[in-house]
């Protein structure tokens, strides 16, 4: 079972990888990316974030074990005449703590098209 689960979250990486970040950077292991989700809202971006570990620092500050995350949020045009709320996340910390972060954090925002 436990491989089933494990096969399951190496097609879902697969999946969610092919969705490239905004911005990837790594300079003497400490990790900088950024990243767009839309069809969240920034309260729910904030929970989720603490849900991972981290602690509100501020209206869009969060401050994990060795990471922290700023976030902003804005209404993007989808089509002609409907508009979504994207929210931007950029992380920095140590990347192996981190990108375990940003991908929990990807799995729980992802948004089926549809």
């Amino acid at each position: 079972m436990a491989s089933d689960q494990g096969s399951k979250l190496g097609h879902l990486k697969i999946g969610l990888d092919a969705i490239p970040p905004i911005e990837r950077s790594v300079e003497n292991g400490v990790l900088r990316e950024t990243r767009a989700f839309r069809g969240v809202t920034l309260e729910q971006a904030v929970n989720y974030l603490e849900n991972l570990g981290g602690e509100r620092t501020g209206e869009a500050e969060i401050q994990g074990d060795r990471w922290k995350a700023h976030l902003s949020a804005e209404k993007v045009p989808v089509g002609p005449s409907y508009r979504l709320t994207e929210v931007t996340v950029t992380w920095v910390g140590d990347e192996d703590v981190l990108e375990p972060v940003i991908f929990r954090f990807r799995l729980k925002t992802f948004r089926a098209p549809g």
